[in-house]
């Protein structure tokens, strides 16, 4: 069997940089199925070894991105409904088999909508499984197993409170000994 299509079969772990044209291997690519390069010390291992770490709840940390996050950690990463998907590929189980989430995403949309919701109006991933979110403007922590909803506890440089306020539309309550970036 050749490497490269060994490499098709496994998870990579410690991928670099999007490659230059005259560096793209079809066979090294990430989660979204894009072409990736290797870094010095990058080890290769089965989707088979890679879920049932996962699963077995071996894994402590999952870092994500979003296209909503809703006040009791709800997670919409994979899909808006009519557009084309490559699928949601393991998302669900890295929300469901992890200790702890961490979404990092724009605090809005293209459009300029808040991302930081009630509740998700897309598809979800997970269901309060969000521990923590960072965007541009800030981090939050989330309250997934009450309803306080989400708490401002670290402002970014040259972001308000007040801008913070008009930008989330979840209920939102900023740390008594918030941090400034």
């Amino acid at each position: 069997m050749s490497t490269s299509r060994c490499r098709a079969r496994t998870a990579c772990w410690a991928s670099g940089p999007f490659p230059l044209d005259n560096e793209v291997d079809a066979d090294i690519i990430n989660a979204g199925k894009q072409t990736v390069t290797e870094l010095k010390g990058t080890s290769y291992f089965s989707s088979a070894d890679s879920f049932a770490m996962i699963r077995g709840g071996h894994i402590d940390l999952s870092i994500l991105g979003a296209m909503e996050v809703a006040e009791n950690g709800d997670l919409a990463n994979w899909m808006i409904p009519g557009k084309m998907v490559k699928g949601m590929g393991g998302a669900m189980d890295l929300v469901a088999g992890v200790r702890r989430v961490i979404v990092t995403m724009e605090h809005v949309s293209k459009d300029g909508a808040s991302k930081l919701l009630p509740a998700c109006s897309l598809p979800l991933t997970g269901r309060r499984v969000v521990d923590l979110v960072i965007s541009e403007l800030g981090v939050f922590s989330v309250d997934k197993h009450g309803d306080s909803g989400v708490t401002l506890i670290q402002l970014a440089d040259g972001v308000t409170v007040d801008e913070v306020k008009a930008k989330t539309k979840a209920k939102l309550t900023i740390a008594a000994e918030l941090k400034a970036a």
